[in-house]
C-alpha cells in the first residue's frame, strides 16, 4: 500500500509514517516546513524518521521539491511541499499514484488564528482544497484528514458526540476546520472518495508542538519562569498520549467507509479521538511538576479568546467501528514526555 502523509514532519504525522512504515506500507511524507514555531524540532522529527542531510548529517535547510529517502525507516521517503502550490501537488500525484492520503498538514493553534487569519484560509482552505481535487482527479480511493475538537465551540454537553451541533465556532481555526468537514462530505458525495475526518483531542507526548501547554509548562519550570494558567485554573481537556492518537489513526486508514453502510449512501465518517477521561488542567500541571521534580511558578490569567472551558471525548464510535482504545495512562504518559524533555534529543532543550 502506498500512502501519503501531509505535514510529515509535524506531531502527530510523523508518528504515524513510523507506524506505517514498520508495518511494510510504502510511505511519502510531505511538509512546507514552515516556522510557525520553531523549525528545529521539526527537522529533529524528521531526523528521528530517519531523513539525513546528503553528507548523513542533520537536516538544516530542504529544497522544495527534493525528495529524500530514509535511512531506517523501510519504504519511507519525504518531499518538502506547500499544499498551496497546486502545480506541485498535482504534479505529485499523477506520478507516484497513492492508494490513500492522510491529510494532517494544517496551519495549527487556535490563538494563533486570532492575529494571522489568512494563513488559516491558504493552508486550511486553499490547501485542503489542493488535496481533494488531486485525490479526484487521480482516482485516491480513500482520504484520512485531520479535524479538530474544537469544532464542538460552545457546546455545553459533555462528552461531545459525532452526533451534537457544531455550528458554534469560537475561532477561525475551529470554522476551518468544520469547512473541512464539509468539503469532504461534497467530494464524497460527487465524486464517490472514501473520507474520514478524524476530530483530535489535546494530543501531547514526546516531540510534541512548543505551544502546546506541556512543552510551554516543562520550559517554563526549567527556567524558573512562571506558567501560564488560564481562567485561573478552571479548564478541563481530554489529554491523550502521541502512541494512542497515533494508533488511532491508523485504524481508521485501515476501516475505508463503504458506501452502503453509510448515511445517505455517502462513503463519509467522522470520529472523536481522544482519551475519553478528562483531566483537570491543576492535576495535569500537578503530574508535569512530579515528573520534572519540582514546582511551578503560576501566573493566573483570565480565559483567552477563542478557548473553550472543557473538552472530553466520547470515542465509544471509534472503539466500535474501527477497534480503537487508548491505554496510556496520564501518569505514564507525562513520564515519557518528561524522559524525552530533558535528554538530548529535544533541540529545543
Amino acid at each position: 500500500m502506498k500512502i501519503l502523509v501531509t505535514g510529515a514532519a509535524g506531531f502527530i504525522a510523523s508518528k504515524i509514517m513510523t507506524m506505517l512504515s514498520a508495518r511494510g506500507d510504502e510511505v511519502v511524507g510531505l511538509d512546507n516546513i514552515n516556522d510557525y514555531y520553531d523549525v528545529r524540532l521539526k527537522y529533529g522529527r524528521l531526523w528521528e524518521n530517519g531523513f539525513r542531510s546528503a553528507n548523513g548529517g542533520a537536516l538544516a535547510e530542504i529544497p522544495f521539491g527534493q525528495m529524500l529517502e530514509s535511512s531506517t525507516l523501510a519504504g519511507a521517503r519525504f518531499v518538502r511541499m506547500d499544499l498551496a502550490d497546486k502545480e506541485s501537488i498535482d504534479k505529485l500525484f499523477a506520478a507516484e499514484k497513492f492508494d490513500k492520503v492522510v491529510n494532517l498538514a494544517a496551519q495549527a493553534g487556535v490563538r494563533y488564528s486570532i492575529t494571522n487569519p489568512y494563513a488559516y484560509m491558504q493552508s486550511n482552505m486553499v490547501g485542503f482544497l489542493n488535496i481533494l481535487e488531486a485525490c479526484r482527479n487521480n482516482s485516491v480511493p480513500y482520504l484520512l484528514y485531520a479535524s479538530s475538537s474544537s469544532v464542538y465551540g460552545l457546546n455545553s454537553k459533555v462528552p461531545y458526540s459525532e452526533d451534537d451541533k457544531v455550528d458554534n465556532p469560537v475561532s477561525l481555526y475551529a470554522a476551518s476546520k468544520k469547512s473541512n468537514e464539509l468539503m469532504a462530505h461534497a467530494y464524497s458525495k460527487l465524486y464517490g472518495i472514501s473520507a474520514t475526518g478524524l476530530r483530535y483531542f489535546t494530543v501531547y507526548g514526546p516531540w510534541g508542538r512548543p505551544d502546546m501547554s506541556p512543552m510551554l509548562f516543562a520550559r517554563a519550570i526549567s527556567k524558573g519562569e512562571p506558567i501560564k494558567v488560564f481562567n485561573n485554573g478552571d479548564m478541563i481537556r481530554d489529554f491523550t498520549y502521541i502512541d494512542d492518537i497515533a494508533e488511532g489513526s491508523v485504524h481508521a486508514l485501515d476501516h475505508m467507509p463503504v458506501a452502503a453502510e453509510c448515511p445517505n449512501g455517502v462513503p463519509y465518517k467522522v470520529y472523536n479521538i481522544g482519551c475519553s477521561h478528562p483531566v483537570k488542567l491543576m492535576d495535569f500541571i500537578a503530574e508535569i511538576e512530579n515528573a520534572y521534580g519540582e514546582p511551578a511558578k503560576k501566573e493566573f490569567l483570565p480565559m483567552q479568546p477563542g478557548d473553550v472551558y472543557q473538552t472530553n471525548a466520547d470515542t465509544t464510535k471509534l472503539e466500535a467501528e474501527c477497534g480503537y482504545k487508548p491505554h496510556w495512562s496520564l501518569h505514564d504518559g507525562i513520564a515519557e514526555f518528561m524522559k524525552w524533555y530533558k535528554s538530548d534529543k529535544n533541540p529545543l532543550r
